[in-house]
Parts: structure tokens; C-alpha cells; sequence
């Protein structure tokens, strides 16, 4: 029976040599909450354009998945050099599992499978998410930096959706999860402020 290797200390990533310094700072922690309610999950129409676009939140490149995967990641190598923002990454994930919620939540009230896939309507195919979708940087500032970009793109992706849905209830969620977004942007302003 084959037994897994596990690298030992002297086996970490190139960048934790070079970059392994003392971080003041490291000890901060993050609030990646915000203390506001999210709307109930209640859409007032069923149109199978706006599911669409939930499912595209869900299993698309720029999707809720990407965001969860990468931050996983970057939780794991990230630790334990630089152990405030592995779990922070860790703990802004968890944020990201509750909007694939709302958007699966979304997508199947209004007739949809909640699979982590998008649908190409115009090409009549389906996309199945992949974690090849991510950059996976291993530089620290790197890491931060491209964390910081897929927030701004899932910010300007909802903002579109929230300017073009007629539905209120999906909105509201769309407008909530955006000051989370927005909210995490903040987080790693401040850290790449520290590094």
C-alpha cells in the first residue's frame, strides 16, 4: 500500500524563501463581515434570462466558485508565514459560499439545475465550472492583488445585472452582496498596505 508523501519544512514554495520576513502586522485580524441582514430569496418573477445570469454567477469564470477555490487556495499557502491572511482568506471564502447560495437558491426557484456550470443560450451549450479559471500567483503582494481584481470584476458583473433585472427581490440581494465585495476590496487594500 502506497502511503502519500508529505513535504517536509525544508519543501516550501520558492516564494516563502524569498519572501519569508517578519510581519509586524501579522497579527491583525480581519472583520470580513458586515452586520447587515442579507433579503430573503424570494424572486418576484421567473424569467429564465434572470436565472441565467445566476447561473453564471454560480460556475462561470467570474463566478462565486472561482472566488471560493482561489481563496481556499491562497488560505492554504499563505499559511503559516503569513497566517493573519490565510485566515482571512479562509474566513472570506465562507462569505463566498453563502452567495453561491443565494445565487443557486436563485436559480432553482426559478426552474433551473444549480449546477456549478454557466449556459451559452446564444451557443445552446453548457460550461462546467473549472478551477482552471483561476491565476494562481504564489507572491504574496501577487496573491492580494489578484485576489483584489476579482472583486472588482464580480462588482461590475453584478452591478450590470442589478442595472438590467426588473426584480427587486433579486436586486436587493445582488446590491447586498456587492458591499460584501466591496467590503473584502477594503480588507485587501489593507493589507497590501502592510506588505
Amino acid at each position: 500500500m502506497n502511503q502519500m508523501q508529505t513535504p517536509n519544512s525544508n519543501q516550501n514554495p520558492s516564494w516563502n524563501q524569498d519572501q519569508k520576513q517578519s510581519n509586524p502586522k501579522q497579527q491583525n485580524s480581519y472583520k470580513v463581515t458586515l452586520d447587515l441582514p442579507y433579503p430573503p430569496v424570494r424572486p418576484e418573477t421567473f424569467r429564465r434570462e434572470y436565472a441565467y445570469a445566476m447561473l453564471s454567477n454560480i460556475g462561470s469564470r467570474n463566478s462565486e466558485m472561482s472566488a471560493i477555490s482561489l481563496y481556499f487556495y491562497n488560505s492554504i499557502i499563505l499559511h503559516p508565514d503569513y497566517a493573519s491572511y490565510a485566515r482571512c482568506f479562509h474566513e472570506i471564502s465562507i462569505v463566498e459560499m453563502h452567495h453561491l447560495d443565494i445565487f443557486a437558491t436563485f436559480a432553482f426557484q426559478m426552474g433551473l439545475d444549480p449546477r456549478l456550470w454557466s449556459i451559452n443560450r446564444q451557443r445552446n451549450c453548457v460550461s462546467y465550472w473549472s478551477p482552471s479559471y483561476n491565476q494562481y500567483p504564489k507572491g504574496i503582494r501577487e496573491v492580494v492583488v489578484n485576489a483584489r481584481k476579482g472583486e472588482e470584476a464580480a462588482i461590475q458583473k453584478y452591478t450590470r445585472q442589478a442595472e438590467i433585472i426588473c426584480d427587486k427581490n433579486i436586486i436587493d440581494n445582488l446590491n447586498r452582496i456587492i458591499l460584501d465585495e466591496k467590503h473584502h476590496i477594503e480588507i485587501f487594500d489593507m493589507m497590501l498596505a502592510e506588505i
